[in-house]
């Protein structure tokens, strides 16, 4: 179970719809009361945070129209309470664009010579940058 802390458009398709699958099992636990993942460390750090975890299923949304899918399973926004951005992270943001950089599937690329030549597009690299630095502010 993971809500990465990077920017949606910089997730695969599977990372994006994975997520997003994922962020709606974290909802059900924290507003219907659902035990199943009620104890894990990715549910717990958004305790407080439901208009967080809200933005961050907007903007799922919002990429997921961008590629091309059909999104039906809104967010009741009237449970969207508490802080509106995610302070509380698991792994750092670079501990996280590494790991994804290391899965080859197209996500985020860590700081490698070979990132922008292994993906075809020169620009991932200052794509990966400017997550880290957007996370760093």
């Amino acid at each position: 179970m993971r809500i990465w802390d990077v920017d949606v458009r910089s997730l695969c398709n599977r990372h994006l719809l994975g997520e997003h699958r994922e962020l709606h099992a974290i909802w059900t636990v924290h507003t219907e009361g659902k035990r199943g993942y009620a104890r894990h460390p990715e549910t717990l750090r958004w305790r407080g945070r439901l208009a967080a975890l809200y933005a961050r299923h907007e903007a799922q949304v919002a990429e997921m129209a961008r590629r091309g899918f059909r999104h039906a399973s809104p967010l009741n926004r009237a449970h969207a309470t508490g802080e509106t951005t995610q302070s509380e992270l698991v792994d750092s943001l670079d501990v996280q664009v590494d790991r994804l950089a290391q899965l080859g599937c197209g996500c985020v690329c860590s700081h490698t010579a070979g990132c922008a030549a292994r993906s075809g597009n020169p620009s991932d690299d200052a794509v990966s940058s400017a997550i880290r630095a957007q996370h760093r502010k």
